[in-house]
């Protein structure tokens, strides 16, 4: 089984696949789409995995999405201010701009980071 093959953590996160099958999509729209940001299918249609499985459950992403992006502003902070003797004006726009951007792909990286924590996957779906 290789790194990013079908059957890994990272197929399904990178993917946005059901982490169970790794068949069914984890969202409606695709990773970088700005329409329907958070939504979900209730259920895989592949496996019937419950996207949902209690209320409140996909809190646990807010901490990874916090983790990913907090390491990220410091390596980019570090790079283009004192790297790349940026102001940190100069560098804070930047970040804001990078930010924007990639809010979706944040949020639903994290959700299927998350999701993939608490479900493994399956082989008999193969």
């Amino acid at each position: 089984m290789g790194l990013f093959k079908k059957g890994s953590k990272l197929y399904s996160i990178l993917n946005l696949k059901c982490p169970r099958c790794h068949e069914g999509d984890l969202f409606h729209t695709g990773n970088w789409s700005f329409q329907d940001i958070a939504g979900m299918p209730d259920r895989c249609p592949n496996c019937n995995l419950n996207y949902m499985p209690e209320p409140g459950f996909y809190y646990g992403a807010m901490f990874v999405s916090y983790v990913f992006w907090g390491f990220f502003c410091v390596i980019f902070g570090g790079t283009f201010i004192v790297g790349l003797e940026w102001t940190v004006n100069q560098a804070m726009i930047l970040l804001i701009v990078i930010s924007a951007i990639c809010f979706v792909w944040l949020f639903r990286t994290s959700r299927a980071v998350w999701f993939n924590a608490m479900e493994h996957y399956d082989k008999k779906y193969e």
